[in-house]
Formats: structure tokens, C-alpha cells, sequence
């Protein structure tokens, strides 16, 4: 039997364990920096979502954000509100935290993913009382445009 002395030290020790593993797993997420223009205020909900997945987010706010969209190579039909990098790969606009995940995970050849426009449900546009719209998060790079995933809302489809 364990004595109260013993129940602690073993409980303190799972604690710093669990804390631990958290960490490391956490850990294994590269940066994403976040260019943003500081008149919007959708992006803070992206970048909210990006950290609630584990993400490590820098946030780099400018007004000339279309000047990193031409330096990154994004398509004009696939821009957005804002632009990220994250473990070599250009993050245009909504593009929900497990796309990125994926597409870290896989590593295709691509310059990477966007969702164009700003659909209603994606993560950072969710509207109370507003149906979800469905969308691609599309995989561009010099081989061209295919879509990588559908969502509806924040839902894979």
C-alpha cells in the first residue's frame, strides 16, 4: 500500500510527465509566421486556430502583405487575406490546421496550400446562424492547381 508520501511523489511525477510529453509532441510543430495587414480581423481567429493545434505562431503585421504573396509565388485566383510560412511551404489564407499538418506529414512537391477568398466556417470566418460553405484547400506549385482537401466549414470532407 502507498503511503501519502510515496502517492505524491508518484502523482507529482505523472504530472511532470504528461506536462513533459505534451511539450515534446508540441515541440515536433515547426513556427508558422503569419503576414497579416493590420486592418484585418479575421486572421487573429486563424492564428487562434493554428495555436489550439499546436502550432508555434510568429505574427508579422504590414500593410504590404500582396508584396510577400509576389515574393511567395501565390497565384492572384488563390489569394487571400493572408500569407504564412511554415516548414517550407506558402499558407494562403483559411487553410485549416490539419491540411497543414498533412501537408508537412506527406511533403509533396508544391509551394503549398491555399483556400481562396474567405468562406464562410473556415477556421477564423465561422459565422453564428450562417450555413458553413464548402470549400478546397487547394495544393499550387509549379506543376500547377489540384485540390488537396475539401471542408465544409471545419470539417474534412
Amino acid at each position: 500500500m502507498l503511503d501519502r508520501r510515496r502517492f505524491l511523489t508518484v502523482l507529482g511525477a505523472s504530472g511532470a510527465a504528461l506536462a513533459a510529453g505534451r511539450a515534446f509532441a508540441q515541440a515536433g510543430l515547426p513556427k508558422v509566421v503569419v503576414t497579416k495587414d493590420p486592418n484585418c480581423g479575421c486572421c487573429g481567429g486563424w492564428v487562434d486556430h493554428l495555436k489550439a493545434a499546436g502550432f508555434p505562431v510568429e505574427v508579422v503585421t504590414t500593410p504590404q502583405v500582396n508584396r510577400v504573396k509576389v515574393r511567395l509565388g501565390v497565384p492572384d485566383d488563390l489569394a487571400s487575406c493572408h500569407t504564412a510560412e511554415v516548414g517550407g511551404y506558402v499558407i494562403e489564407g483559411h487553410v485549416p490546421a490539419d491540411a497543414i499538418k498533412r501537408l508537412l506529414a506527406e511533403k509533396p512537391q508544391a509551394k503549398g496550400l491555399a483556400v481562396p477568398g474567405m468562406p464562410v466556417g473556415s477556421p477564423g470566418m465561422e459565422v453564428t446562424g450562417v450555413a458553413n460553405d464548402t470549400y478546397d484547400v487547394v495544393l499550387f506549385g509549379s506543376s500547377g492547381q489540384k485540390t488537396f482537401a475539401r471542408y465544409e466549414g471545419s470539417r474534412l470532407l
